[in-house]
C-alpha cells in the first residue's frame, strides 16, 4: 500500500491521504473546490468550483506520474442537480483526447465546507506498473460501449483495467427514445439493471461476474420495490452492494445504478 500527498492539491481536512495505491489502482480522495494556497473555497459559482475540483485531481494524478487518461472512473457530487450542465462542460475540458472514463453523478443534500460540487476519481496504475509482476507491461485500459444500452458523450459505458470493469451509472432510460421508462421505481430499477446486463454481456461476461453494485435512490423507502426488480437479475449469487438515498438524480430519475465487474477467472484485458 502506497499513500501519497502533494502540496499542489489541498491539504486534507480530515484523516485521509490524497491517493492510496495498491496493485493496479490508485484510489483518490474526493476533491473539494479548495485553493491549495489558501485552503479556502475558490471564488465564483459552480463552474469555478468544478474547475478547481478537477485541477486538484489533475495535480494529484500528475504528482504520481500519471495523466488524466489513466482515470477509469469519476464520481461527481453536486448540491443542485440543475448545475450538472455547467459541471459537465468543465469536466469535458479535462478529457480532451477522445477518451472519457466511467461516470456516476448524483445530487446530495450537503457537501463539506458548504461546497457546491465535489469530485472523486479512481485511477489505473498506468500500463501494468507492478515491479516484476507476471503481467507487468501487458495490462491495457479498454473503454467500450454497446448500442444495447444508452450512450453518452460524457462517459464510457465500461472501462476495463486489470481484473475489473468499471461500469458507468445507468439511468432508467429507454435506449431508443432517450426518455425515462414508464412506471414507478420498480420499473425504473429494472431498466437500470437491464442496461447493466446488456453492457456486461456485450463484453463477454454475465451478471454473476458483478462484484459490487451501487444503488442511488431518491426515496430510501423505495428500496423494497427496487429489490423486487434487483433479485430477478441476481436470482442466486448476489454481489456486494451500497445503497444511498440522494437528493436528486439526472433527468429526474427515481433510481440510478452503477457496478463493478470482475474479469472472471483472472483474465485482465490484453492487446489482441
Amino acid at each position: 500500500v502506497l499513500a501519497r500527498n502533494t502540496q499542489n492539491a489541498p491539504k486534507a481536512i480530515g484523516p485521509y491521504s490524497q491517493t492510496v495505491a495498491f496493485s493496479h489502482y490508485n484510489n483518490l480522495s474526493a476533491q473539494l473546490p479548495v485553493d491549495p494556497a489558501s485552503g479556502k473555497l475558490v471564488a465564483g459559482g459552480v463552474k469555478e468550483q468544478a474547475e478547481q475540483c478537477f485541477k486538484n485531481i489533475k495535480a494529484v494524478v500528475e504528482s504520481i506520474n500519471h495523466v488524466m487518461d489513466d482515470v477509469v472512473r469519476i464520481t461527481i457530487f453536486v448540491k443542485n442537480i440543475a448545475d450538472l450542465d455547467a459541471v459537465s462542460a468543465v469536466y469535458k475540458t479535462f478529457f480532451t483526447t477522445g477518451y472519457v472514463p466511467a461516470l456516476t453523478t448524483v445530487a446530495v443534500a450537503a457537501l463539506p465546507m458548504n461546497a457546491l460540487v465535489q469530485v472523486e476519481a479512481l485511477l489505473s496504475n498506468g500500463e501494468g506498473t507492478i515491479p516484476n509482476a507476471p503481467q507487468a507491461g501487458d495490462l491495457i485500459k479498454i473503454a467500450r460501449n454497446t448500442a444495447a444500452a444508452p450512450q453518452s458523450p460524457l462517459s464510457t459505458q465500461t472501462v476495463a483495467f486489470s481484473h475489473y470493469n468499471n461500469i458507468s451509472a445507468q439511468l432508467p432510460i429507454d435506449p431508443k427514445t432517450g426518455k425515462l421508462v414508464a412506471g414507478g421505481v420498480k420499473e425504473q430499477a429494472a431498466q437500470c439493471l437491464s442496461h447493466i446486463k446488456a453492457i456486461v454481456e456485450s463484453i463477454g461476461h454475465k451478471m454473476d461476474d458483478v462484484v459490487k453494485v451501487n444503488v442511488f435512490v431518491k426515496n430510501i423507502d423505495d428500496m423494497a420495490a427496487v429489490d423486487e426488480a434487483y433479485v430477478t437479475f441476481f436470482p442466486g449469487y448476489v454481489p456486494a452492494r451500497r445503497t444511498v438515498g440522494v437528493a436528486n438524480l439526472p433527468k429526474g430519475a427515481l433510481v440510478q445504478i452503477d457496478a463493478v465487474v470482475s474479469h472472471a477467472e483472472g483474465t485482465p484485458p490484453k492487446k489482441a
